[in-house]
C-alpha cells in the first residue's frame, strides 16, 4: 500500500535500525536456503504459487494452463471463445478508492466485461477478489474505501514500534477487515470460476528472503477448500499490502527437503506497482498454441495514482529530501511497469487500455487513509465508470505511432536478414 505515509516511515525506520541495530531482534524459523528455494512448498497445497523470474516457475505456470484449458474444453466442447479480458489492478494505499469507484461505476453502465484473468498488487490484491467475483461484491469495495478511517486499517506504533518490532505500524484492524469479507462462501465461488470456467485470479507478493517477487494462483489455492487454504488466502492479501517497514511483513511456513523452514512476505509492490502477466509465458502460450491468437482480447489496467507531475517546493531537510525521492521512485517504477504491460499487449496483440487518476482530481489528502478524501475519490471514480471511462491506449507520452513505425522497421530488417542468409 504505497502512499506518502510509506515513505517516510520507511525512512525514519532505516536511520533508527543505524543508530540502534543490535538492540533488539524479533525471533523466526530459519528461512528457505538458497538452494531449496525453488523447491519450497506450502505443506499440503503444492503449486498454488509461481516464482516470477524463475524457468521452473514460469513451465509451472504454463503447465497448469494446458490443464485448465483441456477442462475448459471439455466442459464446454462446442463453445468457442471468441473475446477475453484481462484486468489489472495496481497498488497505491487509499488512492485504491478510486479502482473501487470506477468498477462499481462501470457494473451501474452495464457494460462491465467479465475478466478471464485478473491480477493484483497491494491496494490493488485487496481489490482484486471481489473484483473478479464481479458486481455482486460492490457493495464491498464501496464499504471499503468509503465507509473506513484510518484506525481501522493500521494501529500507529511509532518509536517503539520502530525499536522493538518489524514496522512501524501494526495491521492487526486490516486483518479483521480482510477476515470479515474473505469467508470461506468466497472462496467456493472463487475455486468454480478457476475449475469451471478456468478463470484466473494472481496476486504478487514479494518474498523478501529470495528477493523475487512470488504469484499466487488464488484460484487454486480457493480450490483446497479447506481452513488453512481460507486464513493462507488472507495471509497473502495482507503480505501483498505490507509495505516493508511501515507495516509488519507476513511469514509463510512452507517445507523444503522434508523440513520446515519460514518465507517472509512483503508488499508485492517492492517488485513491481501493476503486472498483467510474465512476457515469457504470454509468448510461449501462444506460440504452442495454448491461447488461440484468434480471440479479441483486451486488457485494462488502472493505475491507483496520479501520472501528472506534482511539483513542489523540497526543504533542505534529510528526511523530507528522501522522502520525496522514494516518492519519486515509487511514481517512476509504477510508470515503466505501464509501458512494459503495454509493450508486451502490443507483441502480443492484445488491446491495451488504461485508467488512472486525472489533474482534474483536487480533492485535498490531509492522512492517510483519511475518509473524506476516499470517499471523494470513490466518487470521482464511479462517476467515470458511470459515464464511460475514456480508457487511454498507450501510456502517457507514449507515441503510438512511433512504435508502430520502429517494429515495422524491426521487422523489415529481420525479414531482409533472413533473405541475406
Amino acid at each position: 500500500m504505497q502512499s506518502r505515509f510509506v515513505g517516510l516511515a520507511l525512512l525514519a525506520l532505516s536511520l533508527l535500525v543505524l543508530a540502534v541495530s543490535g538492540c533488539s531482534t524479533l525471533t523466526r524459523k530459519d528461512a528457505v536456503p538458497s538452494e531449496l528455494s525453488a523447491q519450497a512448498e506450502v505443506s499440503g497445497m503444492p503449486g498454488i504459487r509461481y516464482r516470477f523470474f524463475s524457468h521452473t516457475g514460469l513451465e509451472a505456470m504454463l503447465t497448469d494452463l494446458r490443464a485448465r484449458l483441456g477442462k475448459e474444453r471439455r466442459h464446454s466442447p462446442g463453445e468457442v471463445m471468441r473475446q477475453s479480458n484481462y484486468l489489472s489492478i495496481s497498488g497505491g494505499g487509499d488512492d485504491g478508492a478510486f479502482s473501487a469507484g470506477l468498477l462499481t461505476g462501470w457494473s451501474e453502465r452495464g457494460d462491465r466485461p467479465q475478466f478471464n484473468l485478473v491480477t493484483g498488487v497491494s491496494t490493488g490484491a485487496l481489490i482484486a477478489p471481489f473484483a473478479f467475483l464481479g458486481a455482486d461484491y460492490d457493495y464491498v469495495l464501496k464499504r471499503v474505501y468509503t465507509e473506513v478511517n484510518q484506525e481501522d486499517v493500521f494501529i500507529d506504533d511509532g518509536l517503539l514500534g520502530a525499536l522493538f518490532s518489524d514496522s512501524i505500524a501494526d495491521t492487526t484492524p486490516l486483518h479483521k477487515l480482510i477476515k470479515q469479507f474473505v469467508t470461506a462462501e468466497l472462496l467456493r465461488k472463487i475455486a468454480d470460476e478457476y475449475n469451471l470456467r478456468n478463470r484466473w485470479l494472481l496476486i504478487a507478493t514479494t518474498n523478501l528472503d529470495a528477493g523475487m517477487p512470488t504469484l499466487w494462483n488464488m484460484g487454486k489455492l480457493a480450490s483446497v477448500g479447506t481452513p488453512e487454504a481460507l486464513e493462507l488466502f488472507r495471509k497473502i492479501l495482507l503480505a501483498s499490502s505490507a509495505v516493508p517497514g511501515a507495516f509488519p511483513p507476513v511469514m509463510i511456513d512452507v517445507v523444503a527437503d522434508g523440513k520446515p523452514y519460514q518465507e517472509m512476505h512483503v508488499d508485492g509492490g517492492a517488485s513491481m506497482e501493476v503486472f498483467l502477466y510474465p512476457a515469457a509465458v504470454a509468448a510461449e502460450a501462444l506460440h504452442s498454441r495454448i491461447l488461440s491468437p484468434g480471440r479479441d482480447r483486451q486488457a485494462y489496467v488502472i493505475r491507483n495514482s496520479r501520472l501528472d507531475p506534482q511539483w513542489r517546493e523540497i526543504e533542505r531537510k534529510t528526511l523530507t529530501i528522501m522522502g520525496r525521492a522514494v516518492s519519486q521512485l515509487i511514481q517512476s517504477q509504477g510508470y515503466g511497469d505501464l509501458q512494459r504491460i503495454y509493450l508486451s499487449t502490443m507483441r502480443d496483440h492484445i488491446g491495451f487500455n488504461l485508467a488512472y487518476i486525472g489533474p482534474d482530481f483536487k480533492e485535498p489528502h490531509p492522512e492517510d487513509f483519511d475518509r473524506k478524501y476516499m470517499t471523494a475519490l470513490y466518487e470521482y471514480g464511479r462517476r467515470l465508470g458511470k459515464g464511460g471511462y475514456p480508457w487511454a491506449k498507450t501510456p502517457p507520452g507514449f507515441d503510438h505511432a512511433l512504435y508502430d513505425d520502429v517494429t515495422e522497421q524491426v521487422a523489415r530488417e529481420q525479414k531482409a536478414l533472413k533473405a541475406a542468409q
